[in-house]
């Protein structure tokens, strides 16, 4: 049993050999060595498991072929972003179901074999998703019912609920469905990948679903460890800042991604020099991501490749 995991054991023997037998857990490391032991534990009997490691600089690989003997492992030469990786983790598979996970969230099987039950009950659902925590009290806001900038306000779902949106931490997919609409647009290296991917399912008719009995610890940003952690904040701000961009413009307009760019630009340039008074580092290192990528997206054509 994996530690700190949240969720009762309360799955059938049958069904969880039926979701061994029908479900790919998909895993993209980077920098991710340290993660290994968690997701041993957690997959160590399950017999499909594919791990993409995206160009890692420590020693992802070798300690991901240690944990998981079971696994396939793909190395890749350099770093493609999370939704490229995934189309490959999902390209190597062979069962009709995968589950992509982080690195940093623990599970147990029986929680992969409950959010399998769930897709397996309705051949119209192509995603099914958990409750994400960030402890045993609190839970992420990691879904919400529609393509909003609004936040969630009120209690989260008690029972399977149908949504429009589900984070990409965590989401067990109907390969067939993910295959139709094109899995993973590569435009986006990082962040907003999974709104895309969840909008297009949605207009395609394939139904997103949130299981929260089914709870998972989500140690948010615990997946990657570098040598140069500021160097990996301007890089979270600058793929943020390119995404939002790309998502606005693919999904709105070009007007709309012009106003917004512009909207960013003047907001991150004020925001830059107080961060810089306080001097907080990792703050100051993601702004200037922020400002960089805003400043050099120069826009994306509005049809997919």
């Amino acid at each position: 049993m994996a530690p700190n995991s949240l969720t009762l054991e309360v799955t059938t023997p049958q069904t969880l050999a039926q979701a061994k037998d029908g479900v790919t857990v998909i895993v993209v490391s980077f920098n991710s060595a340290h993660c290994m032991p968690a997701l041993a534990r957690a997959l160590s009997d399950w017999p499909h498991v594919v791990v993409v490691d995206n160009g890692s600089e420590d020693d992802s690989v070798a300690a991901a072929k240690r944990a998981l003997p079971q696994a396939r492992v793909v190395a890749l030469a350099e770093n493609l972003g999370f939704g490229a990786a995934n189309n490959r983790g999902v390209a190597a598979a062979r069962t009709p179901h995968v589950l992509l996970l982080n690195p940093d969230c623990e599970l147990l099987p029986s929680d992969i074999a409950q959010l399998w039950a769930v897709a397996q009950a309705d051949e119209r659902v192509g995603l099914v998703g958990p409750q994400l925590m960030r402890d045993a009290q609190h839970p992420e806001l990691n879904y919400r019912m529609g393509l909003t900038d609004w936040p969630g306000r009120g209690p989260g779902a008690a029972g399977p609920l149908c949504v429009g949106f589900v984070c990409g931490a965590v989401m067990l997919l109907r390969v067939q469905a993910f295959l139709s609409v094109g899995g993973f647009d590569e435009r986006f290296f990082l962040y907003y990948e999974d709104d895309d991917l969840c909008l297009r399912l949605r207009r395609a008719g394939h139904v997103l679903q949130i299981a929260p009995e089914v709870r998972v610890m989500h140690r948010s940003r615990g997946s990657v460890r570098t040598r140069r952690p500021s160097r990996g904040e301007f890089l979270r701000g600058f793929h943020h800042a390119q995404s939002k961009l790309t998502f606005t413009q693919l999904h709105g307009s070009g007007d709309a991604a012009k106003r917004k760019r512009t909207t960013m630009l003047w907001a991150t340039a004020l925001v830059l020099p107080l961060r810089v008074l306080l001097w907080s580092p990792k703050h100051v290192a993601r702004l200037w991501g922020r400002w960089r990528g805003v400043w050099s997206w120069r826009g994306q054509v509005n049809t997919r490749p």
